[in-house]
């Protein structure tokens, strides 16, 4: 315990630059992955998990949270292992029109009898399928990565946007004990997110943190300032969610670059509140942080510099590692679990092993 926060707690992890969060996709509604997701990386030691504002998966979520010490306890005494912390639970919600909260569709009737299915193959999440079960797009499995629209050759692929009714959602969201909310937000939607901000005010002491997530783009960072100007004072930890190119970390290592742009742009302004990269990160982000010199090592205190990274989130990237683990009606043994742990902790342990012991 140093100055008042727990050695396990997120808080520290966001405070001495190894915050690590597991983005389980802000319209990715697939509860069998999301179960697995949420318990493989909270075991791994995870800060945060971020998923969708349904309170069918917020449930799920919570109900693995709310049981990961008897799963804890299972693997200690089987394999003798050490697990411990426990993540915050974190919603993500939108201003406005935004990209992580879509869904593909389109009629499949109208695909030619001889099309090669493109789509299909470069689907990430297998959310399109041709077969009697589904024929289309399963809407649950899909998060909205836009990848089948460029592919399709008849450019018969859509998106549906997804509008949260705050009015309905809110107070159901904030009595289900979430930790924090995310706000995903873009330039020019200052007065959108006036309005969500209004909505949000009342639950404000509740949180445990707040992060505000925009994509990189010109006009950014001023217009970060602005939303600065509308929030300040905050009751609680503000992150800069960087989201440099989103829901891309597993197409290649160079991805992870937009974020890390945009991060150092954040710095330059000098804007309050922790940075935090999302959107392309993958198995590079650490190797390159540390090259540049943006990852801080702490050394038993909380340490206070503000031109370092506080935390990476892995979203496509991080579901992709354990594809073996999440297929539907897949339910894990004790060295299933172990070994998907495992896998989850090389992608963690980079991050973490950052700091000085």
């Amino acid at each position: 315990m140093i100055d008042g926060i727990s050695s396990n707690s997120p808080l520290r992890s966001l405070r001495e630059g190894h915050w690590f969060k597991l983005i389980c996709g802000a319209s990715y509604q697939y509860l069998p992955a999301i179960e697995h997701l949420t318990r493989i990386y909270a075991l791994a030691g995870a800060d945060c998990v971020d998923v969708a504002a349904d309170p069918a998966v917020i449930a799920v979520a919570r109900g693995v949270l709310d049981e990961l010490d008897e799963f804890r306890d299972r693997l200690n005494d089987r394999f003798g292992l050490d697990y411990s912390g426990k993540p915050w639970l974190m919603v993500s919600l939108n201003d406005g029109e935004d990209p992580h909260f879509r869904k593909a569709t389109f009629d499949p009737q109208a695909c030619p009898l001889d099309c090669s299915r493109p789509c299909e193959t470069i689907c990430p999440t297998q959310a399109i399928r041709f077969d009697p079960v589904v024929n289309g797009v399963q809407d649950d499995r899909c998060y909205g990565c836009g990848r089948c629209l460029p592919v399709c050759p008849i450019q018969h692929i859509e998106t549906r946007s997804q509008i949260l009714e705050l009015d309905r959602l809110l107070p159901q969201i904030m009595e289900s004990g979430v930790d924090a909310l995310e706000l995903h937000t873009q330039v020019g939607h200052e007065a959108v997110f006036e309005n969500l901000w209004k909505a949000i005010v009342p639950w404000l002491s509740r949180l445990k943190g707040l992060a505000i997530s925009c994509s990189f783009a010109p006009g950014a960072v001023d217009y970060l300032k602005n939303l600065y100007d509308l929030i300040d004072p905050l009751p609680c930890p503000l992150i800069w969610q960087a989201d440099g190119r989103p829901m891309s970390g597993d197409i290649g290592n160079g991805t992870t670059h937009a974020a890390i742009e945009f991060a150092q742009a954040i710095f330059q302004a000098k804007l309050p509140g922790y940075v935090q990269l999302a959107g392309g990160t993958n198995a590079y982000t650490v190797p390159k942080l540390k090259t540049l010199g943006l990852l801080q090592r702490v050394s038993g205190r909380v340490s206070g510099n503000t031109a370092s990274i506080a935390g990476i989130a892995y979203g496509s990237y991080a579901r992709k590692l354990l594809e073996p683990f999440l297929e539907e009606g897949c339910s894990l043994s004790l060295e299933q679990l172990r070994v998907s742990v495992e896998t989850a902790k090389g992608l963690i342990h980079p991050l973490k092993a950052n700091i000085v012991k």
